[in-house]
């Protein structure tokens, strides 16, 4: 059975200070929650990670990175390796972010050499995609998503899907108040799930969780989250308030 899951990804945001005070809210307000099949997931910058996950123990709260480099080490000036990350608990790294790709130039190839990495690592992988506004106004939102998946991911084999979670994030809802309607959102994991299904077999689409990302908020969670293919979503702002991002968490 794929989990249901709900990660916050705090962006260039919370300083250390603030950060172990979130990571304490996070943690009280979901002590008693049923959360069963639910993973809760919380991605803090680089200089924060290492204490959040140090706050975060006996809690069922993942610490995961929001990026990684694709190379063990060398002269890549401001990057941190799969290695690092391990080395200081964190176990996932969310790959592929819209912010990542249109800010710093991160291209399919640059994705497939970090998944690649990734996993030889022994990482886990969110991996992010979606279409451009342009893309969903000329009806080619579909075919976007599809090259992004194939190009990045589809030279693995399926055991390494045990591995990867998928995060859709339409460009347009993302930090705009706009957000894909829920009809919208299941349609496109629908898509997603039988391009899964069609490459490797039912028992991967089956078990591969797929995540919405884009402007979800407590007012709408729980009609996203009810659909049959969203099994969570990808939470940015909404991460960043603890009353916010438990409601979240109790509509999943």
């Amino acid at each position: 059975m794929r989990s249901k899951i709900v990660a916050g990804n705090w962006k260039m945001n919370k300083n250390y200070k603030e950060t172990k005070v979130l990571v304490k809210e996070i943690k009280k307000s979901i002590k008693r929650l049923p959360l069963d099949n639910t993973r809760v997931i919380i991605a803090p910058t680089f200089v924060n990670l290492s204490i959040a996950t140090k706050r975060a123990e006996k809690s069922a709260i993942e610490v995961v990175a929001q990026n990684m480099h694709q190379a063990t080490n060398g002269a890549y000036t401001g990057e941190v390796s799969a290695e690092m990350l391990k080395s200081i608990g964190v176990n996932t790294v969310i790959l592929g972010h819209s912010e990542r790709r249109t800010l710093f130039g991160e291209t399919d190839k640059i994705l497939t050499e970090k998944v690649n990495a990734a996993l030889e690592n022994e990482l886990e992988i969110i991996f992010c995609f979606g279409e451009l506004l342009e893309d969903r106004k000329s009806d080619k939102h579909f075919e976007v998503v599809k090259s992004q998946l194939e190009n990045a991911l589809f030279h693995l084999d399926a055991l390494a899907w045990n591995h990867i979670v998928l995060a859709y994030e339409p460009v347009w809802a993302i930090g705009t108040g706009e957000t894909a309607t829920p009809e919208q959102a299941q349609e496109m994991h629908a898509f997603i799930r039988k391009l899964l299904q069609e490459k490797y077999t039912t028992v991967v689409a089956d078990n591969t969780s797929i995540l919405y990302g884009g402007s979800v908020k407590p007012t709408n969670a729980e009609e996203i989250f009810s659909k049959e293919d969203v099994d969570g979503g990808l939470i940015g702002g909404a991460s960043l308030k603890v009353e916010d991002f438990t409601a979240i968490i109790k509509a999943i």
